[in-house]
């Protein structure tokens, strides 16, 4: 599909004069990005550790769940850490055990449901287990604010339930203990967009800030500030893996703990980090760890355990202590992630022949097989999405219910529509952009499909849905130099509402052209404009299920329009500037 180019606009003449310190192009790239104060721009472009980071006990809950946790431990009752089964909720997990740990309390447990027989967020039979064991708290991860009748069971059974979560607030909250969720109505916390591992993080804060009271050291003989900033790795890869705006105090959070990842102590993440071949086999890295690594090398490996075998492979290469334990469950992880990969491109394949026979012209796309793995909608989901940039619901069809996951674009909230109908599901959860449910039988499916088009062509009758590309500057080659890449250096960690700046060139003429990778999916392009010659790297641009195969399109001579992010490519210990292409058009 054809995107539209869009040319952001310069800052006013005033946003130049109030901050002369800032040279042009950072100006202009932090006020494309919202960030237009003194204090935005120093925590942003300065983010410091001391200075930046929240008193968690601003969170109105926090002294009330921190209480309740420490009553358990005095009376030595079991506490369950309830986590999600992805790579947030992973992380979430293994931050609040190892410090409760830490603390000295080993009637801890962690529960990471199954996808496939518990689904997403606190079950009642899980509860009802729990109970019978013996838990008298249960702590959520990344989950729980959508589970109101799942508390009121635990309530029942004289179980207490604190969540910690982030998802998107459904209509009545749940009748929990204590809260810690920053989007809650009247919540004081500052920072909003806490991955979950950031908020069971907050949790850790305020419980190391009351153990410090009466302890100098940890139980372990740590000190509480050097355990605090080792977990900061997790929370790094649970806020690139669930992909939350990177501003504000995300960012420094995440900044800090991708200097503690490249650094890690934690023996499941050097296996793993060795399995991938991230590093050598002398444990020396091959590039910094940033937030690339995360999203496309770590945090996929991490969520195949949740999508193809159990969450519980994951969160205990994260706590492996053993250096042959995390060995074999890295490896069994780095094999989930390729039975992951082939799965997906096969169920991919399936789901574009069910829209070519029929969907082409819907403004919102379904995909449904029988027995097709719960783990892997989301990701059939996202890839559809992706190729016709519509909103996209992919199912299975099992034994019992339709369970399904959901990708949205820009303009279209697929969680609020949901939540407008909530008698079509028996379950859901998640995010404006993302979901997951469960439909509340069968025999709902068709009046789903029809629900959730007559909802996107009524919210967006008035709204431009073509995918835009947003361009913070048209530039010559010329200007694509090593000072340009330091400055745009000064804007990582990347993420969402911090993308890597994008640049437009034109009448670019190509100077070479020839296909890369094991598929040759990938296309390598040498373009001159005027005297500068650059190489271009795009990613699947020759990719045969993409919309347009560029390699059958160009020739040398070619002349083409380009939008493109500043990389460097690193070999042998060279290092040159690369264009990665995002889009790209003959200039004819």
């Amino acid at each position: 599909m054809q995107k539209v180019w869009k040319i952001l606009e310069e800052p006013p003449q005033s946003f130049f004069e109030e901050f002369p310190e800032l040279s042009k192009t950072v100006a202009i790239l932090l006020y494309h990005r919202n960030i237009k104060t003194q204090r935005q721009i120093d925590e942003f472009l300065n983010p410091d550790y001391s200075v930046d980071i929240h008193d968690p006990y601003l969170f109105k809950d926090m002294k009330k769940a921190v209480k309740r946790i420490f009553k358990a431990i005095d009376k030595k009752e079991k506490i369950i850490i309830y986590g999600d089964y992805d790579a947030d909720g992973v992380s979430a997990s293994v931050i609040l055990v190892s410090t409760l740990r830490a603390m000295g309390y080993d009637n801890v447990d962690v529960f990471l449901p199954h996808r496939e027989t518990d689904g997403y967020g606190l079950n009642t039979r899980a509860v009802e287990d729990l109970a019978k064991d013996g838990a008298k708290l249960i702590i959520t991860c990344d989950c729980g604010i959508s589970n109101t009748k799942e508390v009121d069971f635990a309530n029942e059974k004289k179980v207490d339930v604190i969540i910690t979560d982030h998802h998107t607030i459904p209509p009545t909250l749940p009748k929990a203990f204590a809260i810690i969720h920053p989007k809650i109505e009247d919540e004081p916390y500052p920072d909003k967009w806490l991955s979950g591992g950031g908020v069971a993080f907050k949790l850790m804060q305020a419980l190391l800030i009351k153990h410090k009271e009466k302890n100098e050291l940890l139980s372990n003989g740590e000190k509480h500030e050097s355990h605090e900033k080792w977990l900061l790795d997790m929370v790094a890869i649970s806020s690139v893996a669930d992909m939350v705006p990177l501003i504000g105090e995300s960012r420094t959070l995440t900044k800090y703990g991708l200097l503690v990842l490249n650094k890690t102590k934690r023996l499941g993440l050097q296996k793993l980090l060795l399995e991938a071949r991230i590093v050598e086999q002398d444990g020396s890295m091959k590039r910094n760890l940033d937030t690339y690594t995360i999203g496309f090398q770590i945090a996929p490996r991490i969520n195949a355990a949740g999508r193809i075998n159990h969450a519980n492979v994951a969160y205990n290469l994260m706590m492996a202590e053993k250096g042959t334990d995390a060995v074999d469950l890295a490896f069994e992880l780095d094999q989930n992630n390729k039975e992951r990969q082939t799965l997906t491109e096969e169920l991919f394949k399936k789901s574009i022949e069910q829209i070519e026979k029929n969907q082409m012209n819907n403004p919102v796309l379904f995909v449904i097989g029988s027995g097709w793995p719960t783990g892997l909608v989301g990701l059939i989901a996202g890839k559809i999405k992706e190729k016709y940039y519509k909103p996209t619901l992919a199912m299975s069809d099992g034994e019992k219910e339709i369970t399904g996951s959901g990708r949205s674009i820009e303009g279209f909230n697929i969680i609020e529509t949901f939540q407008e109908n909530p008698e079509l599901f028996l379950k859901y959860g998640g995010h404006p952009m993302a979901c997951g449910f469960t439909l509340a039988n069968k025999e709902k499916l068709e009046d789903f499909k029809t629900y959730m088009i007559s909802k996107y062509n009524e919210k967006t009758k008035d709204q431009d849905m073509n995918p835009t590309i947003k361009i913070d500057a048209e530039i010559k080659l010329t200007e694509v130099d090593w000072e340009l890449f330091d400055l745009l250096e000064n804007f990582k960690p990347f993420g969402i509402h911090n993308d890597r700046p994008k640049y437009l060139t034109r009448d670019l003429e190509i100077f070479d052209i020839k296909t890369v990778g094991k598929e040759a999916k990938h296309l390598k392009l040498t373009v001159k404009q005027d005297s500068k010659i650059r190489k271009t790297i795009g990613w699947s641009l020759c990719d045969t299920n993409g919309d347009i195969n560029w390699c059958k399109l160009l020739k040398i001579g070619d002349k083409i329009d380009m939008v493109f992010e500043i990389d460097v490519n690193e070999w042998n210990g060279n290092r040159e500037l690369q264009l990665t292409i995002v889009d790209l058009r003959k200039s004819s």
